[in-house]
């Protein structure tokens, strides 16, 4: 057989057959998004092919276990595997970014700054993921200057986000005035988010969150109120809602009841976990 026929017949075959997901990933996966992790990776580990999809899996499966020395390993092997994966990078960026909070002060900027290089490096591979382009915004809010951060690097992110979402460039630059303490502008662009994307329920908690933090307790709950009406049974919804209580120190039973039905809810791993929810519902019981 000729070369070239050989050739011919390797690209006539679609791309998803050459990269199809094996029955043991497709499980792998739906133990993962039920966020059984430890079962997920004992079918990936088992696995006689470790692609870059299965490798990029085993190191989300890590990072929700709060393992994230394995779950950089697993991610930086997967990004060597596909190295125009702007997921894998975006989730490298996640996992070296909890190793900076949960590590010792002096590799903590070392951490910070390869968390950085992944975050970048995912939006100038797609910069369309929202994830990535979050995730980036948050880290140039919250870092120095000396790690990368920095208030006119965030606008710059901003205005971009924008472009792609009117109500997220809204949410996004209320949190640029909240670090100024312009409270009243930020509060406008809460406001508008949620007339832009009224049923999304994240711009109408954004909103709910920041009057609580103002003290303003009242029209709180009444955005509350709103948001549970629009998603009643959205773990993210019954999470805040009681967190808020507790931050507040109010309503405390309220706040126990709230995270009682989320612990009882069906979680994915994009949701606050069981362990935090229960480390919250312990302060519903304090003195």
């Amino acid at each position: 057989m000729k070369v070239g026929f050989i050739i011919a017949l390797v690209l006539a075959i679609p791309l998803a057959t050459l990269h199809a997901k094996t029955p043991e990933w497709d499980r792998a996966y739906q133990l993962y998004q039920k966020t059984e992790y430890k079962q997920s990776l004992a079918l990936l580990r088992s696995a006689p092919r470790q692609d870059s999809d299965s490798t990029l899996l085993i190191g989300k499966n890590y990072y929700g276990l709060g393992d994230y020395k394995d779950a950089t390993d697993a991610l930086e092997k997967a990004a060597a595997l596909a190295p125009k994966s702007s997921e894998i990078q975006g989730w490298l960026g996640r996992a070296w970014g909890r190793r900076a909070d949960t590590s010792m002060a002096l590799l903590a900027p070392h951490y910070a700054g390869k968390a950085r290089d992944a975050f970048e490096t995912a939006v100038q591979l797609d910069p369309n993921n929202h994830d990535a382009l979050d995730d980036l915004f948050e880290y140039y809010m919250a870092a120095p200057g000396f790690l990368g951060g920095g208030i006119d690097k965030a606008e710059a992110l901003a205005r971009h986000i924008a472009s792609l979402d009117a109500a997220w460039g809204q949410r996004v630059q209320a949190q640029i005035l909240l670090d100024r303490k312009d409270f009243n502008s930020a509060e406008q662009h809460l406001r508008q988010a949620v007339e832009l994307a009224p049923k999304q329920v994240g711009r109408v908690l954004d909103l709910a969150k920041y009057l609580a933090r103002r003290g303003r307790t009242q029209e709180s709950d009444a955005v509350f109120a709103e948001a549970a009406k629009i998603a009643p049974q959205d773990p993210e919804v019954v999470f805040a809602r009681a967190k808020t209580l507790i931050e507040q120190k109010r309503n405390l039973p309220d706040a126990r009841r709230l995270l009682e039905q989320y612990m009882s809810l069906s979680l994915t791993p994009e949701n606050p976990s069981r362990a935090e929810a229960a480390e919250l519902l312990k302060k519903t019981s304090a003195r």
